[in-house]
């Protein structure tokens, strides 16, 4: 398998045509009444605009005839009547399309957020960050362009070009069969576009998010970068993903450099046609002069909004592919599944689990634990044993690859998140402080929590600076002077899931950046606020697992060792090793 096939394995899905054409007709129904205002105004501008070259005609015919200057006055002034109005209400027919661009480009952001934050962290995880931002943010102002400019255009130039060629067929059914004849090198020219631009746009909008995603890792991983000396290796790939944008960046651009010009001499063949077919009638007699200049000048006229069409397509192919791009994470939501069962009760079953990352070996090996209801239970081992993997497993973000993992016998990873967040949260050493204030960041939790909880779950986790800050719950996180550190961020995170309270608790380090001291009193505080409830604590310090009810040792990928602190530190295996290294005892064995 190519580098290329696994990043697109990873990437987020992209919606097929089926779901785009139901995607785009739910939004418009949701505005329907101003869709069809949008659609009758500029019907109604078309029509007006018709008047001219037919009212030009009928000035030429008076004036071959003898008419006198008042019929053509008369002639004149009911043209320059009826462009006002097709101005006006063009000009209205687009007010009234912005506003419905507006309003459902608001939806189509809303809806992103909330699939977004819907998605698995296993997806957002597998994906890329890059990914996701570039949806949410390119192809989200690529549709918006769309709906709020391209769209009411070409929607407005699409009904001009209807009534044209139906005001041609009315004057003479030969012309406007000319006509249409004409116009088939477009048709071609458009038809062989169409057939290869959305796939070209799709390819650029993926070779788009995954530059953004080797920007964004090379940005977030300077300082390990510069320290490892991979500085080349990281310029090699962005490299790569450069090249890989230009190269779907000239291939979209081929595609208009054939479109255009065919476009270009297309347009002069009808009207050429017409004025060939319509003087040789009106030599013999079957057509009056104001009609073939009527007709000529209809299809003159049609060159307009056709090359707003045509000029817009490129827009419209690459909002296309951005828009299955968007929508394209509905797919991803992890549904919920109305079939599972409510758990009956707080004990986690592990069973025989095996567990591979994509594309790798087995990082877990027959796996079997039971995590009894209200116990603490401490996961050491050494760097790579497997203990994040489990804990992602308990946490239900990774369902096994074989075996299971349960809780009151019903599988972990086949909850839907809202039960999920009740039973089990995973609390990481990652952390992150929200723009707003410290109760705005401890309410994310629990929205209804009074100040008094919020004082109270920031005391439970040694965070008593918060009473001190200028402001105090009410002070701004954002600003340089109290933007929190590494540790203070850390016990933020942890009092908001004092604050969520679930009755299983997944620790994986998450006391990391805490001095010793503060990181021994958060857990004791957590501990007993938590008191009656589940804890696994997956820890690098010792002192967790001597505080522990129990305490699983992980080597390999296999549970090893299970049993107290005293137990384990008196059967003189690999935790007693372990122990014995961290007083300074001697190296560990393991």
């Amino acid at each position: 398998m190519t580098a290329a096939s696994r990043s697109a394995d990873r990437s987020l899905p992209v919606a097929g045509p089926a779901r785009i054409r139901r995607a785009a007709l739910r939004l418009i129904l949701l505005d329907g009444r101003a869709f069809a205002t949008m659609i009758a105004l500029n019907a109604l501008a078309a029509a007006a605009g018709l008047a001219g070259p037919w009212l030009l005609g009928r000035i030429i015919d008076e004036v071959r005839t003898g008419g006198g200057v008042a019929a053509v006055d008369r002639l004149a002034l009911t043209i320059l009547v009826f462009g006002l109005a097709q101005l006006l209400l063009a000009r209205y027919a687009g007010y009234v399309g912005h506003r419905f661009g507006e309003r459902t480009l608001a939806r189509i952001r809303e809806q992103f957020a909330d699939r977004a934050l819907a998605l698995p962290a296993s997806v957002v995880e597998r994906a890329g960050t890059g990914d996701l931002m570039a949806r949410g943010t390119t192809d989200v102002a690529a549709v918006g362009a769309t709906l709020r400019d391209t769209g009411p255009e070409v929607l407005i130039a699409g009904v001009q070009a209807l009534f044209i060629l139906g005001a041609v067929f009315a004057l003479d059914p030969l012309l406007g069969a000319c006509g249409v004849l004409g116009l088939l090198g477009i048709w071609f020219a458009a038809r062989w576009y169409l057939r290869r631009a959305l796939t070209a746009y799709l390819a650029e909008g993926a070779a788009n998010s995954a530059l953004a995603e080797q920007l964004a890792a090379t940005a977030a991983g300077a300082r390990t970068i510069e320290a490892l000396g991979l500085q080349q290796r990281r310029v090699d790939a962005c490299q790569e993903a450069i090249d890989r944008c230009l190269e779907t960046r000239n291939r979209t651009l081929f595609l208009r450099s054939v479109l255009f010009p065919a476009v270009d001499i297309s347009y002069a063949i009808p009207v050429v046609g017409v004025l060939l077919i319509g003087g040789v009638l009106h030599d013999r007699g079957s057509m009056s002069l104001g009609a073939v200049v009527a007709s000529a000048l209809y299809l003159r006229q049609l060159s307009q909004p056709l090359d707003t069409v045509l000029q817009r397509m490129e827009q419209l192919q690459s909002s296309s592919a951005s828009f299955a791009r968007v929508e394209g994470l509905a797919p991803a939501v992890a549904a919920p599944s109305a079939a599972s069962a409510a758990p009956e009760g707080d004990r986690i079953d592990v069973s025989g689990v095996r567990y591979a990352y994509e594309g790798g070996d087995d990082v877990l090996h027959g796996v079997d634990l039971t995590v009894r209801p209200g116990e603490r239970l401490a996961v050491v081992g050494p760097s790579g044993a497997g203990k994040t993997t489990l804990g992602r497993l308990l946490a239900g973000m990774d369902p096994p690859r074989t075996g299971s993992v349960t809780v009151g016998g019903v599988p972990v990873a086949g909850l839907d998140p809202a039960r999920l967040r009740r039973h089990v949260v995973l609390v990481t050493q990652e952390h992150h402080v929200f723009q707003g204030t410290v109760r705005d960041n401890l309410r994310i939790a629990s929205a209804r929590a009074t100040d008094a909880e919020l004082r109270a779950a920031l005391v439970a986790v040694g965070a008593e600076w918060a009473s001190e800050l200028p402001d105090g719950l009410d002070t701004d996180l954002g600003h340089a002077r109290h933007r929190p550190d590494g540790a203070r961020a850390q016990q933020l995170a942890l009092a908001r899931v004092v604050l969520a309270d679930p009755h299983t608790l997944v620790l994986d380090e998450a006391t990391a950046l805490l001095d010793p001291t503060t990181a021994r009193r958060a857990e004791r505080a957590l501990a007993a606020v938590l008191e009656g409830r589940t804890v696994v604590a997956i820890a690098h310090r010792l002192q967790t697992a001597h505080d522990a009810d129990r305490v699983a040792v992980m080597e390999n990928g296999r549970l090893t060792e299970l049993g107290t602190h005293d137990d384990l530190v008196a059967a003189g295996g690999a935790y007693a090793a372990l122990w014995r290294s961290w007083h300074g005892e001697g190296p560990p064995s393991v």
